[in-house]
């Protein structure tokens, strides 16, 4: 059973009233940090409106890296520095391979024929994608 009586006295106790206020005013200063932060990124935003093109999240960008990020770690204890440059070229060249819609396999297999056809030649994924 509530007594009104005695919520009226608790809430007019000093500290109570206090609480109150800070937790009010705790409130404002997030709803402010929130509108600085959004003012913040309003340029992006209307990027983001303007153009279909650009996604809302990152998620694409970080699976594409954390392919990279695994191979680094397996990478730590590597028995050469040779090894772990040849490993960090082939994890780029794959990793770019298929950023650009092309199977690994195939531009790799195709940029190996084109050097070897004409030494120097550089293939680059988006080369491929194309076609």
């Amino acid at each position: 059973m509530v007594r009104p009586e005695a919520v009226a006295i608790a809430g007019s106790a000093p500290g109570v009233q206090d609480n109150r206020a800070a937790a009010v005013v705790d409130e404002v200063i997030y709803l402010g940090e929130a509108i600085k932060y959004t003012l913040g990124h309003w340029e992006g935003l209307e990027r983001f409106l303007d153009d279909a093109r650009i996604p809302l999240d990152t998620n694409a960008v970080e699976r594409g890296l954390r392919a990279v990020v695994i191979g680094r770690k397996n990478h730590y204890g590597s028995r050469s520095e040779r090894g772990t440059r040849v490993a960090a070229l082939f994890y780029t060249l794959i990793e770019s391979a298929k950023l650009a819609g092309v199977e690994p396999a195939v531009y790799l297999a195709e940029a190996t024929r084109r050097a070897i056809a004409n030494p120097g030649t550089v293939t680059l994924p988006h080369d491929l994608a194309g076609g």
